[in-house]
C-alpha cells in the first residue's frame, strides 16, 4: 500500500520554524554584540557592590564610624576638585569594565568537572523531582547547567564551590530532608573536607563552599579584652563581627574571636565544655584560667587527678587546685558558702542603698574538670555528688560574679546533674563527633560537615541560641610536660601570675579549706534576680 503524501501545509512548516528559529538566535547574537560593552560594566558594577557589602561586613563595628568619615571626606574632596566628579565617573566605569571584563566560562566539553557536574545532578533526581511535575527542573538525563547556576573546582579537580537551583516543593524547611541533601553532597563531593551549607529558603537556592581549615598557630597570650570578655577561640571571618590583635607564627594579625561574656548582665554565665580524650578540653580550660587571674579569683577541681593544672598551684589568685575527693568537696563546698555570702552581702548593700562591697565585686571562676571521676568516687565512699555542691553557684552565680565552667567526655555525659544541663547556657564541643552527637551537647546541628581527623582545640561553640560557629582553642599546654614545644611553654609561663609568699598561702587555704561560718541573720526577700528565702551560713 503506497504512502499518502503529506498535506503541504504540514510539510512545510517545520522548515519555516527552522528558519524562524535561526533568525532569532542571529538577532540574538547581534544584540549581544552590540550590548556587550554595556554588560561588561554591568557586571563589574555589581561585582565591586559585592565585593564592597562583603568588606562592610567584615569591618568591625568600633571600625565602621572611622570608615565612613574617611569615604565621606575623600567624597568631599573629589566633589571640590575641578572636573573632579567626571574623574571619579570614568575612574568608576573603568575599573567595572576591568572587573567585569571576564565572563564566567560554562563548560561543556567531555571533560572531568563536567561529568563530575553530571554525576552530581543524576544523584540528586530522586530527592528533588515529583512525578507530577510538568516541566521538572531535576530529571534522569536532563540539563544540569540549569541546576547548578555556579561552581568552582580547585587545581586537582575537586569541587570547592556549588550553587544549586531547587525547586519550591522540595521541603527545605524540614531537618531530615535538609540532612539527606547534605549528606549526598558530602559523600558525592569527596570526603576529608569540611563543607558548609547555605540554604536559602526564599530563593530556592543552595550553596555550597569548601571551608579552609583553622589555624592552629595562634598560642596562649594576653587577648586585648575588657574585664568579663573571655577569649574562648577563633573562628571564621565572616562569621563574627569581632576581631583581636593575635601574635601568631606568621606575625601579629587580626584573627575573629569567639568572645564569652559573663557577669551580671551576660546571658550566658556558665559554661560547658564536652570533648573526647585528647581533643583539648584541658588546653581550653587552662587557657580560661589564665585569662581570668588578672581580674578574678579561681578555684580548679581536677577530677582526673592527673596534675594537668600543676603549673597553677600556688600561684597568686589562685584560691586552690584540688585533684582528691576530700579536698575537692571542701572547696566546692566553700564555693557554694561563698556564692550565698556574696548573695547576703550585696542584699543588705541595696537594701542600706549603699554599692555593693568591694570583696563580692571580685570575680570568682570555679573550674571543674571531669566531675563524673568525682562522683563515681563520691558514691563509692557514701559520700554526696560533687555536682550537688554546684548547684548554689550556677542558679545564684551570675548576680554574685561567680562563673562556673565544666568540662566532661563524651562518655561520661550522661552523668552530668541536671543543674549543670540546666544553666550551662555556653556550650563547647571539641573533637570529632557526628552531627548527632554535636546536636545533642549545643541543642542545634552545624552547618557544617565534620570531619573525622581534626588537630587538638579543633570543634564548635555555641553561645545561648546564637549559630554554632567553628572554633579553634588557642594552644595552652602544660608547660610541664615534656611534649610541650620550647615555645608555648615560655608562652605560657609568661601569663602566670607570680607565686604567693608562704604567709598568702596559708591565708587562702584557711580561707578554702577549713571554712568556719558564723551564722547570719535571717535576710529580708531580695527582689532582685536571686532571692533568698531561708537563713544562709556566711562565710567568715
Amino acid at each position: 500500500m503506497a504512502r499518502r503524501p503529506l498535506p503541504r501545509i504540514l510539510s512545510s512548516g517545520s522548515a519555516q520554524i527552522a528558519r524562524s528559529r535561526e533568525i532569532a538566535r542571529t538577532a540574538a547574537d547581534s544584540a549581544t554584540d552590540v550590548l556587550h560593552p554595556l554588560i561588561t560594566v554591568s557586571r563589574g558594577l555589581r561585582k565591586l557592590a559585592a565585593t564592597a557589602r562583603a568588606k562592610w561586613a567584615a569591618t568591625p563595628k568600633e571600625r565602621r564610624g572611622p570608615t565612613l568619615l574617611l569615604v565621606a571626606a575623600c567624597v568631599l574632596v573629589v566633589a571640590l576638585m575641578p572636573y573632579g566628579p567626571l574623574l571619579a565617573l570614568v575612574t568608576l566605569m573603568g575599573a567595572a569594565a576591568w572587573k567585569g571584563r571576564e565572563r564566567p566560562v560554562v563548560k561543556t566539553g567531555p571533560d572531568a568537572e563536567v561529568a563530575r557536574l553530571k554525576g552530581l545532578y543524576e544523584a540528586l533526581v530522586p530527592y528533588f523531582s515529583v512525578s507530577d511535575d510538568p516541566a521538572p527542573l531535576f530529571a534522569h538525563g536532563g540539563d544540569w547547567s540549569g541546576a547548578f547556576t555556579e561552581y568552582a573546582f580547585d587545581e586537582d579537580g575537586r569541587l570547592t564551590r556549588l550553587r544549586i537551583a531547587y525547586p519550591p516543593y522540595f521541603t527545605d524547611g524540614e531537618p531530615a530532608a535538609r540532612a539527606r541533601i547534605e549528606q549526598l553532597l558530602h559523600a558525592k563531593s569527596g570526603r576529608g573536607r569540611e563543607y558548609r551549607f547555605d540554604w536559602d529558603e526564599e530563593g530556592n537556592r543552595l550553596d555550597l563552599s569548601v571551608l579552609p581549615a583553622l589555624p592552629t598557630t595562634i598560642a596562649a597570650q594576653r587577648f586585648v579584652t575588657v574585664p568579663g570578655e573571655t577569649v574562648l577561640g577563633f573562628t571564621d571571618a565572616d562569621a563574627v563581627q569581632r576581631t583581636v590583635p593575635v601574635v601568631a607564627a606568621d606575625g601579629t594579625e587580626d584573627a575573629p574571636a569567639v568572645v564569652w561574656r559573663t557577669g551580671p548582665r551576660s546571658t550566658e554565665p556558665h559554661l560547658l565544655i564536652v570533648g573526647q580524650p585528647g581533643s583539648g578540653t584541658t588546653s581550653l580550660l587552662r587557657s580560661i584560667a589564665l585569662q581570668a587571674l588578672p581580674h578574678g579569683d579561681v578555684l580548679i577541681v581536677e577530677g582526673g587527678g592527673t596534675g594537668e593544672y600543676a603549673c597553677l598551684t600556688g600561684r597568686d589568685g589562685v584560691l586552690a587546685v584540688e585533684c582528691g575527693l576530700s579536698g575537692s568537696l571542701t572547696s566546692l563546698e566553700w564555693a557554694a558558702h561563698e556564692t550565698e555570702r556574696r548573695l547576703i552581702a550585696a542584699n543588705r548593700a541595696r537594701q542600706a542603698g549603699h554599692p555593693a562591697p568591694e570583696d563580692t565585686r571580685r570575680p570568682l571562676w570555679i573550674l571543674v574538670d571531669r566531675p563524673s571521676v568525682l562522683g563515681h568516687l563520691a558514691a563509692a565512699d557514701g559520700r554526696p555528688d560533687p555536682q550537688e555542691l554546684l548547684e548554689v553557684p550556677l542558679r545564684h552565680g551570675r548576680a554574685a560574679q561567680v562563673t562556673v565552667v565544666v568540662a566532661e567526655q563524651f562518655d561520661s555525659a550522661d552523668t552530668l546533674s541536671e543543674a549543670v544541663r540546666t544553666h550551662t547556657r555556653a556550650r563547647i564541643v571539641l573533637g570529632p563527633a557526628a552531627p548527632e552527637e554535636i546536636a545533642a551537647v549545643l541543642g542545634s546541628e552545624p552547618h557544617t560537615t565534620p570531619t573525622p581527623q581534626v588537630p587538638a582545640g579543633r570543634g564548635y561553640a555555641r553561645l545561648g541560641t546564637g549559630p554554632v560557629l567553628r572554633l579553634q582553642v588557642p594552644a595552652t599546654p602544660d608547660p610541664y610536660d615534656d611534649g610541650t614545644s620550647e615555645a608555648h611553654r615560655q608562652a605560657v609561663l609568661e601569663l602566670l601570675p607570680e607565686r604567693r609568699t608562704e604567709t598568702t598561702v596559708a591565708i587562702k587555704t584557711v580561707a578554702v579549706a577549713a571554712p568556719e561560718p558564723a551564722p547570719a541573720p535571717r535576710a529580708e526577700p531580695d527582689p532582685g534576680p536571686a532571692p533568698l528565702h531561708a537563713p544562709v551560713p556566711a562565710e567568715g
